[in-house]
Protein backbone atom coordinates (compact mmCIF):
# COMPACT_ATOMS: atom_id res chain seq x y z
CA UNK A 1 0.00 0.00 0.00
CA UNK A 2 1.23 3.87 -0.59
CA UNK A 3 0.09 4.87 2.81
CA UNK A 4 -0.50 3.17 5.60
CA UNK A 5 -1.98 3.94 9.20
CA UNK A 6 0.65 3.99 11.19
CA UNK A 7 -1.84 3.10 14.44
CA UNK A 8 -2.89 -0.25 12.63
CA UNK A 9 0.36 -0.96 12.19
CA UNK A 10 1.65 -0.42 15.50
CA UNK A 11 -1.20 -2.50 17.23
CA UNK A 12 -0.17 -4.88 14.75
CA UNK A 13 3.51 -5.20 16.08
CA UNK A 14 3.07 -4.58 19.71
CA UNK A 15 0.55 -8.19 19.03
CA UNK A 16 -2.11 -6.08 20.71
CA UNK A 17 -5.56 -6.56 19.53
CA UNK A 18 -9.06 -4.76 19.96
CA UNK A 19 -10.93 -6.97 21.99
CA UNK A 20 -14.55 -6.78 23.55
CA UNK A 21 -18.40 -7.62 22.63
CA UNK A 22 -18.58 -4.85 20.39
CA UNK A 23 -16.73 -6.61 17.75
CA UNK A 24 -19.66 -8.69 17.44
CA UNK A 25 -22.34 -5.98 16.92
CA UNK A 26 -20.42 -5.59 13.20
CA UNK A 27 -23.09 -6.20 10.70
CA UNK A 28 -24.90 -8.66 13.22
CA UNK A 29 -28.71 -7.84 13.23
CA UNK A 30 -30.38 -8.28 16.48
CA UNK A 31 -31.52 -11.82 17.30
CA UNK A 32 -35.49 -13.21 17.05
CA UNK A 33 -36.28 -12.24 20.41
CA UNK A 34 -37.18 -9.01 21.22
CA UNK A 35 -36.69 -6.79 24.37
CA UNK A 36 -39.35 -5.01 25.81
CA UNK A 37 -38.63 -1.80 27.30
CA UNK A 38 -39.97 0.90 29.34
CA UNK A 39 -38.41 4.58 29.53
CA UNK A 40 -38.74 6.10 32.88
CA UNK A 41 -37.89 9.91 32.06
CA UNK A 42 -38.78 10.92 28.58
CA UNK A 43 -36.76 14.48 28.50
CA UNK A 44 -34.33 15.14 25.57
CA UNK A 45 -32.08 11.83 26.52
CA UNK A 46 -35.06 9.72 26.87
CA UNK A 47 -36.63 10.54 23.54
CA UNK A 48 -33.55 10.20 22.41
CA UNK A 49 -32.88 6.82 23.00
CA UNK A 50 -36.96 6.22 21.83
CA UNK A 51 -35.46 7.22 18.36
CA UNK A 52 -32.46 4.96 18.30
CA UNK A 53 -34.15 2.45 19.62
CA UNK A 54 -36.75 2.51 16.45
CA UNK A 55 -33.71 2.44 14.55
CA UNK A 56 -32.18 -0.36 16.12
CA UNK A 57 -34.45 -3.24 15.84
CA UNK A 58 -34.29 -6.37 18.19
CA UNK A 59 -36.01 -3.57 21.06
CA UNK A 60 -39.40 -2.26 21.18
CA UNK A 61 -40.21 0.75 23.64
CA UNK A 62 -43.50 -0.78 24.70
CA UNK A 63 -43.82 1.84 27.90
CA UNK A 64 -43.26 5.60 28.73
CA UNK A 65 -42.89 7.59 32.13
CA UNK A 66 -43.00 10.94 32.85
CA UNK A 67 -44.71 13.36 35.15
CA UNK A 68 -45.11 16.61 32.41
CA UNK A 69 -48.02 15.65 30.41
CA UNK A 70 -46.74 16.86 27.20
CA UNK A 71 -43.25 14.80 27.28
CA UNK A 72 -45.27 11.78 27.97
CA UNK A 73 -47.52 12.66 25.17
CA UNK A 74 -44.62 13.54 22.96
CA UNK A 75 -42.98 10.09 24.00
CA UNK A 76 -46.30 8.21 23.02
CA UNK A 77 -46.24 9.07 20.04
CA UNK A 78 -42.14 8.29 19.04
CA UNK A 79 -42.49 4.79 19.82
CA UNK A 80 -45.42 4.20 18.15
CA UNK A 81 -47.99 3.83 20.57
CA UNK A 82 -46.13 3.15 23.84
CA UNK A 83 -48.79 2.92 27.19
CA UNK A 84 -47.75 5.97 28.95
CA UNK A 85 -47.76 6.26 32.74
CA UNK A 86 -47.54 9.24 35.31
CA UNK A 87 -45.87 7.11 37.66
CA UNK A 88 -43.12 5.04 36.88
CA UNK A 89 -44.16 2.38 39.78
CA UNK A 90 -46.79 1.54 37.60
CA UNK A 91 -44.73 1.10 34.76
CA UNK A 92 -42.92 -1.22 37.01
CA UNK A 93 -45.59 -3.27 37.28
CA UNK A 94 -46.34 -4.17 34.18
CA UNK A 95 -45.22 -7.72 33.52
CA UNK A 96 -44.76 -7.46 30.24
CA UNK A 97 -41.74 -4.82 30.33
CA UNK A 98 -38.28 -6.89 30.57
CA UNK A 99 -36.06 -3.94 31.36
CA UNK A 100 -36.77 -0.66 31.94
CA UNK A 101 -33.76 2.41 30.89
CA UNK A 102 -33.95 5.22 33.76
CA UNK A 103 -33.22 8.70 31.88
CA UNK A 104 -34.51 11.11 34.79
CA UNK A 105 -32.68 13.58 37.30
CA UNK A 106 -29.53 12.38 38.17
CA UNK A 107 -30.74 12.63 42.00
CA UNK A 108 -33.81 10.38 40.93
CA UNK A 109 -31.40 7.32 39.75
CA UNK A 110 -31.45 5.80 43.04
CA UNK A 111 -34.96 5.22 44.05
CA UNK A 112 -36.15 4.43 40.37
CA UNK A 113 -33.11 1.40 40.07
CA UNK A 114 -33.82 -0.27 43.33
CA UNK A 115 -37.48 -0.43 42.54
CA UNK A 116 -36.56 -1.52 39.41
CA UNK A 117 -34.41 -4.03 40.54
CA UNK A 118 -37.26 -5.22 43.31
CA UNK A 119 -39.45 -5.79 40.19
CA UNK A 120 -37.22 -7.95 38.14
CA UNK A 121 -36.56 -5.61 35.56
CA UNK A 122 -33.20 -5.35 34.06
CA UNK A 123 -31.37 -1.78 34.32
CA UNK A 124 -29.80 0.56 31.85
CA UNK A 125 -28.90 3.23 33.73
CA UNK A 126 -27.74 6.82 31.91
CA UNK A 127 -24.77 8.67 33.71
CA UNK A 128 -24.03 9.83 36.40
CA UNK A 129 -25.14 6.69 38.20
CA UNK A 130 -26.36 7.44 41.50
CA UNK A 131 -26.19 11.18 43.27
CA UNK A 132 -24.94 10.55 47.07
CA UNK A 133 -22.18 8.01 47.95
CA UNK A 134 -24.81 6.08 50.90
CA UNK A 135 -27.37 6.00 48.07
CA UNK A 136 -24.46 5.11 45.81
CA UNK A 137 -23.69 2.26 47.89
CA UNK A 138 -27.03 0.67 48.23
CA UNK A 139 -27.69 0.56 44.50
CA UNK A 140 -23.95 -1.13 44.49
CA UNK A 141 -25.43 -3.88 46.77
CA UNK A 142 -28.56 -4.43 45.25
CA UNK A 143 -27.57 -4.79 41.59
CA UNK A 144 -25.38 -7.31 43.04
CA UNK A 145 -28.07 -9.54 44.84
CA UNK A 146 -30.39 -9.06 42.41
CA UNK A 147 -28.68 -11.42 39.06
CA UNK A 148 -30.21 -8.61 36.38
CA UNK A 149 -28.13 -6.92 33.86
CA UNK A 150 -27.44 -3.33 34.91
CA UNK A 151 -25.51 -0.98 32.22
CA UNK A 152 -24.80 2.12 33.25
CA UNK A 153 -24.79 5.29 30.09
CA UNK A 154 -21.08 6.01 29.60
CA UNK A 155 -21.55 5.11 26.22
CA UNK A 156 -17.89 5.61 24.99
CA UNK A 157 -17.11 1.95 26.53
CA UNK A 158 -19.13 0.58 23.56
CA UNK A 159 -17.23 2.55 21.10
CA UNK A 160 -14.55 1.40 18.72
CA UNK A 161 -12.41 3.84 18.52
CA UNK A 162 -12.23 4.56 22.21
CA UNK A 163 -11.32 0.61 22.63
CA UNK A 164 -8.68 1.24 20.07
CA UNK A 165 -7.96 4.50 21.80
CA UNK A 166 -7.58 2.55 25.12
CA UNK A 167 -5.68 -0.16 23.66
CA UNK A 168 -2.83 1.83 22.12
CA UNK A 169 -2.36 3.67 25.61
CA UNK A 170 -1.91 0.80 27.64
CA UNK A 171 0.13 -1.12 25.36
CA UNK A 172 2.76 1.80 25.94
CA UNK A 173 2.57 2.89 22.42
CA UNK A 174 2.70 6.34 23.69
CA UNK A 175 5.13 5.27 26.40
CA UNK A 176 4.60 6.79 30.02
CA UNK A 177 1.71 9.09 30.16
CA UNK A 178 1.71 11.76 32.68
CA UNK A 179 -1.38 13.75 31.61
CA UNK A 180 -4.80 13.75 30.48
CA UNK A 181 -6.09 17.23 29.52
CA UNK A 182 -10.03 17.27 28.99
CA UNK A 183 -12.16 19.74 27.93
CA UNK A 184 -16.21 19.95 27.21
CA UNK A 185 -17.14 23.46 25.73
CA UNK A 186 -20.93 24.74 24.95
CA UNK A 187 -22.05 28.34 24.25
CA UNK A 188 -25.48 27.95 25.84
CA UNK A 189 -27.72 28.45 28.60
CA UNK A 190 -28.72 24.67 28.81
CA UNK A 191 -32.14 26.00 29.78
CA UNK A 192 -35.23 24.68 28.57
CA UNK A 193 -38.75 26.66 27.64
CA UNK A 194 -40.99 26.36 30.67
CA UNK A 195 -44.73 26.91 29.32
CA UNK A 196 -46.31 26.21 33.60
CA UNK A 197 -43.87 27.74 35.90
CA UNK A 198 -44.39 24.73 38.40
CA UNK A 199 -42.70 22.64 36.00
CA UNK A 200 -39.86 24.85 36.00
CA UNK A 201 -37.72 22.72 38.99
CA UNK A 202 -38.33 19.55 36.65
CA UNK A 203 -37.55 20.61 33.47
CA UNK A 204 -34.31 23.01 34.05
CA UNK A 205 -33.16 20.39 36.99
CA UNK A 206 -29.55 20.76 35.79
CA UNK A 207 -29.81 24.04 37.01
CA UNK A 208 -30.65 22.71 40.53
CA UNK A 209 -28.54 21.34 43.10
CA UNK A 210 -31.27 19.33 44.76
CA UNK A 211 -31.24 17.31 41.43
CA UNK A 212 -28.60 17.66 39.21
CA UNK A 213 -24.17 17.72 39.67
CA UNK A 214 -24.47 19.91 36.95
CA UNK A 215 -21.78 19.97 33.84
CA UNK A 216 -19.42 17.91 36.13
CA UNK A 217 -21.94 15.00 36.33
CA UNK A 218 -23.87 15.80 32.67
CA UNK A 219 -20.76 16.38 30.58
CA UNK A 220 -17.87 15.92 32.92
CA UNK A 221 -18.29 12.85 33.56
CA UNK A 222 -18.32 10.85 30.56
CA UNK A 223 -14.19 11.95 30.21
CA UNK A 224 -13.68 10.96 34.01
CA UNK A 225 -15.00 7.65 33.03
CA UNK A 226 -12.71 7.17 30.43
CA UNK A 227 -9.65 7.88 32.10
CA UNK A 228 -10.55 5.27 35.13
CA UNK A 229 -11.16 2.74 32.62
CA UNK A 230 -8.03 3.18 30.72
CA UNK A 231 -6.01 3.50 34.17
CA UNK A 232 -7.85 0.19 36.20
CA UNK A 233 -7.93 3.59 38.78
CA UNK A 234 -9.14 6.35 40.43
CA UNK A 235 -7.85 9.53 41.59
CA UNK A 236 -6.22 9.96 44.86
CA UNK A 237 -6.67 13.81 44.77
CA UNK A 238 -9.47 15.77 43.49
CA UNK A 239 -9.75 19.77 43.63
CA UNK A 240 -11.99 22.42 41.51
CA UNK A 241 -13.08 25.75 40.70
CA UNK A 242 -16.17 26.95 38.87
CA UNK A 243 -19.05 29.34 39.86
CA UNK A 244 -22.24 30.83 38.29
CA UNK A 245 -20.31 33.55 36.69
CA UNK A 246 -22.14 34.61 33.57
CA UNK A 247 -25.34 33.43 33.55
CA UNK A 248 -27.60 35.33 36.39
CA UNK A 249 -30.82 33.62 36.12
CA UNK A 250 -31.45 31.62 39.41
CA UNK A 251 -29.19 28.86 38.76
CA UNK A 252 -27.67 26.94 41.75
CA UNK A 253 -25.08 24.74 39.48
CA UNK A 254 -21.99 25.81 38.08
CA UNK A 255 -22.20 27.60 34.54
CA UNK A 256 -18.25 26.62 34.62
CA UNK A 257 -15.83 24.13 35.91
CA UNK A 258 -12.35 23.66 36.10
CA UNK A 259 -11.52 20.22 38.11
CA UNK A 260 -7.74 18.47 38.81
CA UNK A 261 -7.20 14.94 39.49
CA UNK A 262 -4.07 13.08 40.54
CA UNK A 263 -3.72 9.76 39.97
CA UNK A 264 -1.26 7.31 41.62
CA UNK A 265 2.35 7.58 39.75
CA UNK A 266 1.48 11.29 39.44
CA UNK A 267 -0.27 11.06 36.50
CA UNK A 268 -2.67 14.30 36.40
CA UNK A 269 -5.95 15.10 34.64
CA UNK A 270 -7.55 18.15 34.26
CA UNK A 271 -11.37 18.82 32.94
CA UNK A 272 -12.68 22.03 31.68
CA UNK A 273 -16.49 22.59 30.95
CA UNK A 274 -17.90 26.02 29.93
CA UNK A 275 -21.01 27.21 28.70
CA UNK A 276 -20.08 31.02 27.84
CA UNK A 277 -17.39 29.36 24.22
CA UNK A 278 -17.86 26.63 21.89
CA UNK A 279 -14.30 26.39 20.68
CA UNK A 280 -12.76 23.10 20.00
CA UNK A 281 -16.05 21.76 21.75
CA UNK A 282 -15.35 18.03 22.96
CA UNK A 283 -11.28 16.89 23.05
CA UNK A 284 -9.53 14.57 25.05
CA UNK A 285 -5.81 15.18 25.15
CA UNK A 286 -3.72 11.93 26.21
CA UNK A 287 0.27 12.89 26.13
CA UNK A 288 2.93 10.83 26.38
CA UNK A 289 6.36 10.97 26.66
CA UNK A 290 6.18 9.63 22.94
CA UNK A 291 2.63 10.96 21.67
CA UNK A 292 -0.19 12.38 21.64
CA UNK A 293 -4.06 11.18 21.04
CA UNK A 294 -6.65 13.70 20.62
CA UNK A 295 -9.65 11.98 20.33
CA UNK A 296 -13.13 14.10 19.92
CA UNK A 297 -16.42 12.32 19.72
CA UNK A 298 -16.40 10.05 16.98
CA UNK A 299 -12.79 10.68 15.48
CA UNK A 300 -9.42 10.51 16.89
CA UNK A 301 -5.83 11.75 15.93
CA UNK A 302 -1.81 10.86 17.12
CA UNK A 303 0.95 13.10 16.61
CA UNK A 304 4.25 11.73 17.56
CA UNK A 305 7.28 13.71 19.73
CA UNK A 306 9.65 15.00 17.13
CA UNK A 307 11.97 12.78 18.25
CA UNK A 308 10.32 9.74 18.13
CA UNK A 309 8.98 9.22 14.03
CA UNK A 310 12.65 8.33 12.76
CA UNK A 311 12.31 5.20 15.16
CA UNK A 312 8.31 4.74 14.46
CA UNK A 313 9.49 4.38 10.67
CA UNK A 314 12.12 1.91 11.42
CA UNK A 315 9.90 -0.41 13.71
CA UNK A 316 6.46 -0.05 12.47
CA UNK A 317 6.93 0.27 8.36
CA UNK A 318 5.25 4.22 8.54
CA UNK A 319 4.75 5.31 5.55
CA UNK A 320 6.17 7.82 4.18
CA UNK A 321 3.70 10.02 3.70
CA UNK A 322 2.96 9.59 7.11
CA UNK A 323 6.72 10.56 8.50
CA UNK A 324 6.39 13.42 6.51
CA UNK A 325 3.22 14.31 8.20
CA UNK A 326 5.23 14.11 11.75
CA UNK A 327 7.43 16.26 10.29
CA UNK A 328 5.78 19.12 9.52
CA UNK A 329 3.92 18.42 12.99
CA UNK A 330 0.61 17.10 11.62
CA UNK A 331 -1.30 14.40 13.04
CA UNK A 332 -2.03 10.68 11.55
CA UNK A 333 -5.94 9.75 11.89
CA UNK A 334 -6.76 6.53 14.42
CA UNK A 335 -8.17 3.87 12.03
CA UNK A 336 -11.15 3.02 14.04
CA UNK A 337 -15.20 3.40 13.29
CA UNK A 338 -16.04 6.11 14.57
CA UNK A 339 -20.10 4.89 15.19
CA UNK A 340 -22.28 6.79 17.37
CA UNK A 341 -21.55 4.95 20.72
CA UNK A 342 -24.67 4.88 22.17
CA UNK A 343 -25.72 2.68 19.53
CA UNK A 344 -23.51 0.61 20.00
CA UNK A 345 -24.08 0.92 23.99
CA UNK A 346 -27.84 -0.23 23.43
CA UNK A 347 -27.04 -2.90 21.21
CA UNK A 348 -24.70 -4.41 24.14
CA UNK A 349 -27.54 -3.96 26.51
CA UNK A 350 -29.66 -6.33 23.99
CA UNK A 351 -26.62 -9.16 24.10
CA UNK A 352 -26.56 -9.06 27.60
CA UNK A 353 -29.63 -9.89 27.81
CA UNK A 354 -30.26 -12.22 25.01
CA UNK A 355 -26.84 -13.73 25.05
CA UNK A 356 -25.78 -13.58 28.40
CA UNK A 357 -22.47 -11.12 26.78
CA UNK A 358 -20.53 -9.66 29.63
CA UNK A 359 -21.61 -5.79 30.22
CA UNK A 360 -19.60 -3.38 29.11
CA UNK A 361 -19.93 -0.06 30.72
CA UNK A 362 -20.98 -2.35 34.24
CA UNK A 363 -21.88 -1.78 37.71
CA UNK A 364 -18.34 -1.07 39.13
CA UNK A 365 -17.11 1.25 36.65
CA UNK A 366 -20.10 3.35 36.35
CA UNK A 367 -20.11 3.25 40.72
CA UNK A 368 -16.31 4.05 40.47
CA UNK A 369 -17.38 7.13 38.32
CA UNK A 370 -20.35 8.29 40.57
CA UNK A 371 -18.03 8.59 43.57
CA UNK A 372 -15.23 10.50 41.45
CA UNK A 373 -18.18 13.37 40.54
CA UNK A 374 -19.60 13.12 43.83
CA UNK A 375 -16.30 13.96 45.51
CA UNK A 376 -15.26 16.43 42.45
CA UNK A 377 -18.83 18.35 43.48
CA UNK A 378 -17.61 18.13 47.34
CA UNK A 379 -14.48 19.92 46.29
CA UNK A 380 -16.11 22.34 43.81
CA UNK A 381 -18.93 23.72 46.48
CA UNK A 382 -15.88 23.51 49.06
CA UNK A 383 -12.93 24.67 47.46
CA UNK A 384 -10.64 22.23 49.44
CA UNK A 385 -9.06 19.57 48.19
CA UNK A 386 -10.60 15.75 48.87
CA UNK A 387 -8.39 12.90 49.40
CA UNK A 388 -10.66 9.43 48.07
CA UNK A 389 -8.95 8.04 51.45
CA UNK A 390 -10.87 10.20 53.06
CA UNK A 391 -14.43 8.48 51.69
CA UNK A 392 -15.44 4.62 52.57
CA UNK A 393 -14.46 2.23 49.82
CA UNK A 394 -17.37 0.76 47.60
CA UNK A 395 -18.20 -2.61 48.69
CA UNK A 396 -18.98 -4.93 45.60
CA UNK A 397 -18.78 -8.24 47.55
Amino acid sequence: MDRRNFVHNALMASGAAITGPFLNFDGRKPGNETLRLGIIGTGDRGTGLIRLIVELGGMEVVAVSDIIPERLSQAQSLSGGAQGYEDYRSLLDNKEIDAVMVCTPFSLHDEMVLDAMDAGKHVYCEKTMVKGLDELQQVVDKVKSSGKVFQVGHQYHSSPLYNKARNMIREGYLGKITAYHCQWNRNGDWRRPVHDPKWERMINWRMYKEYSGGLTAELCSHQIDFINWVNDSHPEKIVGFGGVDYWKDGRETYDNVHLLFEYPDGLDASFVCTTTNSYEDYKIRVLGEKGTIILDYTSGVIIAEPNEYREKGLVDGVSGATIQAWKDGKSTPIDAPGNDPTLDALRQFYHSIVDDAPVISDLKSGAITAKCVNIALEALYSEEVKHWSEYDELNFG
